[in-house]
């Protein structure tokens, strides 16, 4: 695995209900792109602005809702945290995608579509295994620039909410 470095301040999308918007336990429960369920925690992270927004029109688009229907005050709130320097697994350069054995094309494969999260899920239980502190990933989301990235943050240990905005404050 090759590894990028990252860290600073990186943002989560957070319904306003969670009682704790940086558990790892949903995703450790439910699974995601880069983690089984059940297996280990991970929290999913934006490293910009426009990629939180991006991942907010995907999960509203596949429920058939647009940003300017929700209600303001209970839309989801965007956190910020700060995520330690340091050597990530590199899903975001084209040589990083290859040693994962993904395609440069990566968050799409050759025809266009979504790479599953079944293809992607054993690599991060490799890097999980291996001890690695999370994956540097190009952006999923669909509407996210081209340059947009996340961060798998594998939950070794726990990060801190520094500010949360509501929606009708970050949003728009």
């Amino acid at each position: 695995m090759r590894h990028v470095r990252r860290g600073g301040r990186y943002l989560r999308v957070a319904d306003p209900s969670w009682a704790d918007s940086l558990s790892p336990d949903y995703a450790k429960r439910q699974g995601g792109r880069w983690n089984p369920p059940g297996l280990f925690g991970v929290v999913y992270l934006n490293a910009s602005l426009s990629v939180a927004r991006a991942q907010v029109r995907q999960k509203l688009e596949t429920r058939g809702i647009h940003p300017e229907d929700l209600i303001s005050s209970q839309g989801p709130a965007l956190v910020h945290t700060h995520v330690p320097e340091n050597r990530y697994v590199d899903a975001v350069t084209i040589a990083g995608l290859r040693s994962l054995g993904l395609p440069n094309t990566y968050p799409l494969d050759e025809h266009g579509e979504p790479i599953p999260h079944d293809l992607c899920q054993p690599i991060g239980q490799r890097a999980w295994d291996s001890g690695e502190p999370g994956i540097a990933c190009r952006s999923a989301a669909r509407t996210a620039p081209s340059a947009g990235e996340e961060l798998a943050f594998f939950a070794r240990r726990r990060l801190q909410v520094s500010k949360t905005e509501l929606y009708a404050n970050w949003y728009w």
